[in-house]
Parts: C-alpha cells; sequence; structure tokens
C-alpha cells in the first residue's frame, strides 16, 4: 500500500509539472511547484517505504511554498513594463542641433542620442538651433516634435 501512494503522489506531480508547461504562465507556476512538491513527497514515501511519510512531506512542502515563497515568487515573476527604445523618448526635452522648418526636418538631441525630427506644428515659425522641443510622437525613426 505503502508504494502504491508514493508512485501515486510521483505520477500527480509529474502530471501537475506537465499541465503547466502545457498552460504556460496562466497558472503563474503554481501547478509546477506543486507537483515538485507531490514528487518529492513520493519518493521520500518510496525511500522510506511507508505512504504516511510521503503524504506528510508532501503536505509540509506544499504548505511551505504557499505560506512562505508564493508570494514573493509571484513578485518577482511579475512582468514590469517599462518603455525601451522609442517608446523612452516620446514626452521628454531635447535641444535642436540642426534647424528644423515646417516642411523641412532637422535634428534633436535628446539625453546622448540625436535623432532626425519634424515640426508637428504648421504655424511657419521655424526653430533654430538651441531651442528647446518636446517629443510628442514617432513615425518610422523620425521624431515629431513641438
Amino acid at each position: 500500500m505503502g508504494n502504491s501512494v508514493s508512485w501515486l503522489l510521483v505520477i500527480l506531480g509529474v502530471i501537475c509539472v506537465i499541465a503547466e508547461l502545457a498552460l504556460g504562465v496562466m497558472t503563474g507556476f503554481d501547478l509546477a511547484l506543486v507537483g515538485a512538491a507531490l514528487i518529492a513527497g513520493g519518493v521520500v514515501g518510496l525511500v522510506f517505504g511507508s505512504a504516511n511519510v510521503g503524504l506528510l512531506s508532501t503536505a509540509i512542502l506544499a504548505l511551505l511554498y504557499f505560506a512562505l515563497f508564493r508570494k514573493w515568487l509571484r513578485f518577482k515573476l511579475q512582468v514590469k513594463h517599462q518603455p525601451s527604445n522609442v517608446d523612452a523618448v516620446i514626452g521628454r526635452t531635447g535641444i535642436v542641433t540642426k534647424r528644423i522648418a515646417p516642411r523641412d526636418w532637422g535634428l534633436v538631441k535628446i539625453g546622448s542620442e540625436e535623432w532626425r525630427a519634424e515640426l508637428v506644428r504648421q504655424d511657419g515659425a521655424a526653430l533654430e538651433p538651441g531651442a528647446e522641443i518636446k517629443v510628442l510622437s514617432v513615425e518610422g525613426v523620425t521624431l515629431r516634435v513641438g
């Protein structure tokens, strides 16, 4: 009886891990870790030849995971949105390095990078080198500034 329960724990653990792999991030890694607890408990039960030891070790490992590590692991696995590349320059200010006219692109410096830029406003006033701009949008590799 002891070996069959321990083998059942191992099999259920493997099923949980496979389900985690099949479902991906939907379960938040819980199935894999519960599966690992089931497998470890089953192996302990097989080593000691006792279903009770296997069930007890499985329960302790699962409780430790849920009580101590689940919140920490979820925090570590949480995806943080951080703008990168082009998205990071929208809303930033910069300095004109080459004159920008309403129908003629120029150059602006944002931080340590120089970008091609065009004016969004069509009021006829060009921006001369040294003028401050704000990035309103991006089209391809050209910043649309105002």
